[in-house]
């Protein structure tokens, strides 16, 4: 995929300020931490669009971010371990519940897992969540460049069978751009649908 315009367009803490229904989405979606935010940039070949924190719990609303003036990336506030009031984690967590299963441009999401970790109680709730919901996704294990070269497919089968899923993860790294041309391969057919 050539990306020729990549920008933040908003910010929302609602649903009613989400952007007009209009163009195919794309959300990220993973524990605090995992990289999300990483990913996006990788994909959209840009160094930080998306803001990127050692701190979990940076991202806190649903980012919306416009590709090619032809769809969007939606980076969604991470789940787990961020250190935020239950109250606040609450408030996500509907959120990002009415995002996935009442936005009508939402086309798949990304789940991402770190490679180097089980996936946890939270990642398979999420993935039954969407299956339940139709919603299609793509499993993307993060930071295999944290792993040695021999460990990272026996770390991917891991997490197939952790997952029930049919298909190994697709890998990626920061440090390994390679690895997002096989992302785009997976997402272009649902940006293009």
């Amino acid at each position: 995929m050539k990306i020729h315009s990549a920008e933040f367009l908003l910010s929302a803490s609602t649903t009613r300020q989400f952007p007009a229904a209009t163009l195919p989405e794309i959300a990220f979606a993973g524990r605090s931490n995992v990289g999300k935010s990483t990913l996006i940039n990788s994909l959209l070949n840009r160094k930080k669009l998306v803001k990127t924190s050692a701190t979990p719990g940076k991202t806190q609303l649903i980012n919306f971010f416009k590709v090619n003036d032809q769809f969007y990336f939606v980076d969604l506030p991470g789940y787990g371990y961020a250190k935020v009031p239950e109250s606040v984690r609450r408030k996500w967590q509907n959120l990002v519940e009415a995002y996935l299963s009442e936005r009508e441009t939402l086309r798949n999401v990304v789940l991402i897992i770190d490679c180097r970790h089980n996936p946890t109680v939270q990642d398979r709730q999420l993935l039954e969540w969407l299956e339940y919901y139709q919603r299609p996704s793509l499993i993307v294990a993060s930071k295999i460049d944290k792993l040695k070269r021999g460990q990272v497919q026996k770390h991917l089968q891991k997490i197939k069978h952790d997952l029930s899923i049919e298909s190994v993860p697709l890998g990626h790294s920061s440090m390994q751009y390679g690895r997002r041309e096989e992302i785009w391969k997976k997402l272009v057919p649902w940006i293009e649908t």
